[in-house]
């Protein structure tokens, strides 16, 4: 396992089974764990403690907290028309 310039500990595939109890150890202490493709080293997968993932805050884009958004009370739009914008 390693550790990049994120913070983020990275393992390959193949290390899953003889490593599992001590990703398994790291994920309960709150560690994400990158899980990388052991021919081209791309991500696979990202292992997350569920309680950090249930709880973690996402920001909506780069304008999130800089504009405000509002809608007029007799704004209506059915799910039909939503799914339609493009």
């Amino acid at each position: 396992m390693t550790v990049n310039r994120n913070g983020m500990k990275t393992v390959f595939a193949r290390e899953l089974k003889s490593n599992f109890p001590d990703i398994m150890q790291k994920i309960e202490k709150g560690s994400r764990i990158n899980i990388l493709h052991d021919q081209t080293g791309q991500p696979l997968a990202v292992i997350v403690p569920y309680a950090a993932e249930k709880t973690a805050k996402r920001k909506i884009g780069l304008l999130d907290g800089k504009i405000k958004i509002e809608f007029k009370d007799d704004f209506e739009m059915t799910t039909e028309e939503l799914l339609a914008i493009q």
